[in-house]
């Protein structure tokens, strides 16, 4: 009877981790945004600043292009705002392809997306 149950509870521990990692389609832009802020991780040490980006998604929920940095405000030099832009590229970068519902991958795709990425990062 422990053996059973411990093969059932290793079996639901197992199919819950499963299923937090099979992500669902995302179904607004508000999702996409959320989705793209959790892969963001200042480069340690960073100082106060943000980044804003633009890109483009594909209807399969990879970019077009690479993301293009519109607005840079970083305190520091300019090493410092280098590495905080090619932090916030490869954030957005690592987030992709995205799982995009049908209806927005079809609303979206080829639609300028901005994205601002700040310091130290917001929950």
């Amino acid at each position: 009877m422990k053996i059973a149950c411990g093969i059932a509870l290793a079996a639901l521990v197992i199919g819950q981790s499963a299923g937090e990692l099979a992500a669902e389609p995302l179904n607004t832009m508000d999702d996409v945004g959320s989705a793209l802020q959790n892969c963001w991780n200042p480069p340690s040490g960073a100082a106060k600043g943000s980044v804003t980006l633009q890109f483009s998604f594909k209807r399969d929920g990879s970019l077009i292009g690479l993301p293009k940095a519109t607005s840079i405000r970083v305190d520091g030099d300019a090493d410092q705002r280098k590495q905080f832009v090619q932090a916030a590229t490869d954030a957005v970068q690592k987030c992709v392809p995205l799982a995009l519902a049908p209806k927005l991958a079809d609303g979206m795709a080829g639609t300028v997306f901005t994205l601002q990425l700040a310091s130290p990062k917001q929950k």
